[in-house]
Protein backbone atom coordinates (compact mmCIF):
# COMPACT_ATOMS: atom_id res chain seq x y z
CA UNK A 1 0.00 0.00 0.00
CA UNK A 2 1.40 3.62 -1.05
CA UNK A 3 1.29 6.25 1.54
CA UNK A 4 -1.41 8.16 -0.19
CA UNK A 5 -3.89 5.02 -0.06
CA UNK A 6 -2.39 4.96 4.11
CA UNK A 7 -3.64 8.30 4.79
CA UNK A 8 -6.50 7.98 2.78
CA UNK A 9 -7.74 4.93 4.73
CA UNK A 10 -6.51 6.24 8.26
CA UNK A 11 -8.75 9.60 7.28
CA UNK A 12 -11.69 7.77 6.40
CA UNK A 13 -11.16 5.52 9.33
CA UNK A 14 -10.88 8.11 12.00
CA UNK A 15 -13.68 10.28 10.74
CA UNK A 16 -15.96 7.21 10.87
CA UNK A 17 -14.52 6.71 14.84
CA UNK A 18 -15.36 10.27 15.52
CA UNK A 19 -19.13 10.45 13.34
CA UNK A 20 -20.09 6.72 14.30
CA UNK A 21 -20.98 7.26 17.92
CA UNK A 22 -23.12 10.64 17.44
CA UNK A 23 -24.98 8.80 14.43
CA UNK A 24 -25.69 5.84 17.69
CA UNK A 25 -26.80 8.99 19.80
CA UNK A 26 -28.93 10.53 17.36
CA UNK A 27 -31.07 7.23 16.32
CA UNK A 28 -34.93 7.12 16.87
CA UNK A 29 -33.41 4.33 19.73
CA UNK A 30 -33.17 7.49 21.95
CA UNK A 31 -36.69 7.58 22.49
CA UNK A 32 -38.36 5.85 24.81
CA UNK A 33 -41.53 4.02 23.17
CA UNK A 34 -42.74 2.26 19.97
CA UNK A 35 -44.34 3.73 17.07
CA UNK A 36 -47.56 1.80 16.98
CA UNK A 37 -51.18 1.73 15.50
CA UNK A 38 -54.36 3.33 17.58
CA UNK A 39 -56.44 0.65 18.79
CA UNK A 40 -59.49 0.01 17.43
CA UNK A 41 -62.83 -1.83 18.27
CA UNK A 42 -62.20 -0.93 22.34
CA UNK A 43 -64.03 -3.04 24.64
CA UNK A 44 -62.59 -4.45 28.17
CA UNK A 45 -62.99 -3.58 31.73
CA UNK A 46 -60.45 -3.28 34.16
CA UNK A 47 -61.96 -4.40 38.24
CA UNK A 48 -61.23 -1.76 40.44
CA UNK A 49 -60.47 -3.77 43.61
CA UNK A 50 -57.37 -5.94 41.70
CA UNK A 51 -53.77 -5.56 42.17
CA UNK A 52 -53.48 -3.90 38.49
CA UNK A 53 -56.17 -1.49 39.07
CA UNK A 54 -54.30 -0.18 42.69
CA UNK A 55 -53.05 3.24 40.61
CA UNK A 56 -56.80 4.34 40.29
CA UNK A 57 -57.54 4.49 43.89
CA UNK A 58 -56.63 8.01 44.51
CA UNK A 59 -57.31 10.70 42.44
CA UNK A 60 -54.47 11.40 39.97
CA UNK A 61 -53.82 7.72 39.47
CA UNK A 62 -53.11 6.05 35.76
CA UNK A 63 -53.00 2.40 34.46
CA UNK A 64 -52.53 1.49 30.93
CA UNK A 65 -53.81 -1.44 29.79
CA UNK A 66 -54.47 -2.71 25.95
CA UNK A 67 -53.05 0.98 24.56
CA UNK A 68 -55.37 2.39 26.61
CA UNK A 69 -54.67 5.77 29.73
CA UNK A 70 -57.33 4.91 32.10
CA UNK A 71 -57.00 7.64 34.65
CA UNK A 72 -59.00 8.64 37.69
CA UNK A 73 -58.65 12.48 37.18
CA UNK A 74 -58.22 14.79 39.26
CA UNK A 75 -62.06 15.54 40.49
CA UNK A 76 -62.37 11.76 41.08
CA UNK A 77 -64.17 10.68 37.86
CA UNK A 78 -62.62 8.19 35.33
CA UNK A 79 -61.06 8.96 31.68
CA UNK A 80 -59.90 7.04 29.09
CA UNK A 81 -57.16 7.83 25.88
CA UNK A 82 -55.45 6.02 23.52
CA UNK A 83 -51.96 5.50 24.55
CA UNK A 84 -50.90 6.23 21.09
CA UNK A 85 -50.26 9.50 20.57
CA UNK A 86 -51.98 11.27 17.66
CA UNK A 87 -48.67 13.48 16.68
CA UNK A 88 -46.35 10.51 15.58
CA UNK A 89 -47.88 7.03 16.84
CA UNK A 90 -45.33 6.96 19.83
CA UNK A 91 -47.27 4.66 22.38
CA UNK A 92 -46.00 7.59 25.38
CA UNK A 93 -49.14 8.83 26.66
CA UNK A 94 -49.93 9.23 29.81
CA UNK A 95 -52.17 11.54 32.71
CA UNK A 96 -50.28 13.87 34.10
CA UNK A 97 -51.52 15.72 37.18
CA UNK A 98 -51.08 18.99 35.62
CA UNK A 99 -53.03 22.49 34.33
CA UNK A 100 -56.11 20.15 36.13
CA UNK A 101 -54.91 16.82 34.56
CA UNK A 102 -54.01 16.46 31.23
CA UNK A 103 -53.01 13.55 28.47
CA UNK A 104 -49.49 14.20 27.66
CA UNK A 105 -46.65 12.95 25.32
CA UNK A 106 -43.43 12.97 26.57
CA UNK A 107 -41.72 11.83 23.36
CA UNK A 108 -41.89 15.72 21.49
CA UNK A 109 -44.17 17.74 24.49
CA UNK A 110 -47.66 16.54 23.28
CA UNK A 111 -50.38 17.83 25.89
CA UNK A 112 -54.09 16.94 25.28
CA UNK A 113 -57.20 18.12 27.39
CA UNK A 114 -59.35 15.56 28.93
CA UNK A 115 -61.56 15.53 26.35
CA UNK A 116 -58.66 14.93 23.56
CA UNK A 117 -58.60 18.69 22.70
CA UNK A 118 -54.67 19.39 21.12
CA UNK A 119 -53.21 22.26 23.67
CA UNK A 120 -50.38 22.78 21.68
CA UNK A 121 -48.72 22.12 18.83
CA UNK A 122 -45.30 20.46 18.60
CA UNK A 123 -44.43 21.18 14.98
CA UNK A 124 -45.40 23.14 11.61
CA UNK A 125 -48.34 20.58 11.21
CA UNK A 126 -51.62 21.08 12.98
CA UNK A 127 -52.27 19.54 16.31
CA UNK A 128 -54.63 16.65 15.97
CA UNK A 129 -57.04 15.36 18.71
CA UNK A 130 -56.43 12.06 20.95
CA UNK A 131 -58.63 9.86 20.24
CA UNK A 132 -60.97 9.73 23.57
CA UNK A 133 -63.02 6.51 25.03
CA UNK A 134 -66.32 6.34 27.12
CA UNK A 135 -65.80 5.04 30.89
CA UNK A 136 -68.90 3.05 32.53
CA UNK A 137 -69.23 2.33 36.38
CA UNK A 138 -70.68 -0.85 37.60
CA UNK A 139 -70.22 -1.45 41.05
CA UNK A 140 -66.05 -2.23 41.37
CA UNK A 141 -65.93 -3.16 37.30
CA UNK A 142 -64.85 -0.57 35.23
CA UNK A 143 -65.41 -0.42 31.07
CA UNK A 144 -64.02 1.08 28.79
CA UNK A 145 -65.32 1.15 25.23
CA UNK A 146 -65.89 3.08 21.79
Amino acid sequence: MERKEFLRSLGAGAAFALTFPCLQGCSKDDVNGDIVEEPTGVDFTVDLSSQEAQALASNGGFILKNLVVIAKNLEGEYVAASQVCSHQSYDQVRFVDQSGGIFYCDVHGSRFDQDGTPLNQVDSSPARALKVYNTELNGSILRIYE
